[in-house]
């Protein structure tokens, strides 16, 4: 299976989490609540896993260059924290979120933005490898379930029907397949480019953990709920480890 086909593939996937919204809105909010608790830890794990055991470590191998390596790193991390105040993008698990109501259209412009980087990063380390491409689209995948669930409803409380929330939703996320086709271009045009997107999408995966996930980790305020959440934040990431030294 060729690269471009395997990165369609799973940037297709990817796409399809968007749908999750729905289902889930069916639920009743303490289950979601429960559940989005144990996503977002399980994805906090996945993206810290993603971003040490895979990404950084092929980044290292590609330069001898830690400097310019850790560099990119933060330039990832800094492009998303700008987008953030640009957009007033916050990816909100509370379904309480008091900043719901200055999301609606820019909330999907944010999350398109965010998608088409997710394409391209996809593309980039399936070029490399898919030892390398699969686990870091099982860490954008994992984050993208917490992530699309609150987005359904910020494009609910927008006034958006649920028939238009879904579709604009999906729409948004096939962003993820026009981020790969971009990533080839960008490959054929840039050879060495990888030297600046596996650092780069370290660096994303690193602030969105840090910056997005964990603060709501940390909102649960009863000792034995946070010891859970900890666990599965473990597992995630002994779970990316394996992946690894599977691969290896």
């Amino acid at each position: 299976m060729s690269v471009l086909l395997m990165s369609l593939i799973s940037a297709f996937v990817v796409s399809l989490i968007s749908i999750t919204g729905i289902v889930l809105f069916a639920l009743t909010d303490k289950f979601v609540q429960k559940i989005l608790l144990l996503l977002v830890s399980f994805s906090t794990g996945a993206l810290i896993g993603g971003a040490f055991f895979h990404l950084l470590p092929e980044a290292l191998e590609t330069s001898e260059n830690v400097i310019l390596i850790f560099g990119f790193v933060l330039v990832g991390f800094s492009v998303f924290f700008i987008l953030e105040r640009l957009l007033r993008w916050h990816h909100c698990h509370d379904m309480e979120c008091t900043t719901r109501q200055h999301l609606g259209q820019l909330n999907l412009i944010g999350d398109a933005v965010h998608n088409i980087l997710d394409g391209i990063i996809i593309f980039s380390t399936f070029s490399v490898s898919p030892a390398l491409g699969i686990p870091v689209t099982l860490s954008i995948i994992f984050h993208e379930l917490p992530q699309e669930v609150s987005d359904f409803g910020v494009l609910l409380y927008s006034g958006f029907s649920k028939t238009k929330a879904l579709l604009y939703n999906f729409l948004v996320a096939l962003g993820t397949v026009l981020g790969v086709l971009i990533g080839v271009v960008l490959l054929k045009h840039f050879e060495n480019i990888n030297l600046f997107f596996l650092p780069f999408a370290a660096g994303v995966f690193i602030y969105i953990a840090a910056s997005d996930l964990i603060p709501e980790m940390h909102k649960e305020v009863k000792f034995s709920k946070s010891m859970v959440s900890f666990a599965i934040f473990i597992i995630a990431l002994l779970f990316m480890l394996g992946l690894k030294l599977i691969a290896e």
